[in-house]
């Protein structure tokens, strides 16, 4: 028996199984539908039995109702079935696949070179002292800089401020000064202005 089960999935195809889940998807959206109209149907007869009036036809609403949520719920339950079913053909189909490509890694020839476990462990470790002598190199050079760099002051005569530089900003600070004194007399000015014109404004109206 078990023979048997290995042969029958050993003949199986994975263009097989991809059929079989389209399938699965299309059945379990057909009925992921009419759930979806169900309810709105469901809704509907909500808001006719609401305004309805006669009691007898307002039964039959609610029978109608009722009806419809058990075909809801015995949808719901078959919508899982078929989603539990396309997972596991989903797991089929990966495993096929998986299959698949370890199978064809393994012939490539640079998977032959990494099986040989002692010969990548003694490349490693030279690849290894290599890569550590190289970044300590680069790392005291790299400490070389930081202290060079360090003892070095800027040139105050191409950097710093000089006399005439010291003059120049000074008369920089007083122009600004002057242009916010200015700016704030402005809004002053401004102010009185519009007081003013308030003033006589309401003086013409006679509310003054």
């Amino acid at each position: 028996m078990g023979l048997l089960s290995f042969f029958r999935f050993k003949k199986l195809k994975r263009e097989d199984v991809v059929e079989c889940i389209v399938k699965l998807e299309k059945q379990q959206q057909e009925i992921e539908d009419g759930i979806v109209d169900k309810e709105a149907h469901i809704q509907e007869l909500l808001a006719m039995g609401k305004k309805e009036k006669s009691q007898e036809i307002r039964l039959m609403y609610a029978k109608k109702i009722n009806y419809l949520k058990e075909q809801k719920t015995r949808d719901a339950k078959r919508g899982m079935y078929l989603t539990y079913n396309i997972n596991m053909m989903n797991k089929l189909k990966d495993a096929m696949e998986d299959k698949e490509f370890f199978t064809t890694s393994s012939k490539l020839q640079l998977n032959k070179l990494l099986s040989d476990q002692k010969g990548l462990a003694q490349y490693l470790n030279k690849a290894l002292k290599v890569r550590v002598h190289e970044e300590n190199a680069m790392t005291n050079a790299d400490e070389t800089f930081n202290e060079v760099a360090s003892m070095y002051e800027d040139n105050e005569t191409i950097y710093g401020a000089g006399q005439t530089d010291d003059q120049l900003l000074a008369v920089f600070e007083e122009n600004d000064a002057a242009e916010e004194l200015e700016q704030m007399q402005n809004i002053d000015e401004k102010g009185d202005s519009a007081f003013l014109e308030n003033s006589f404004k309401e003086t013409e109206d006679g509310t003054i």
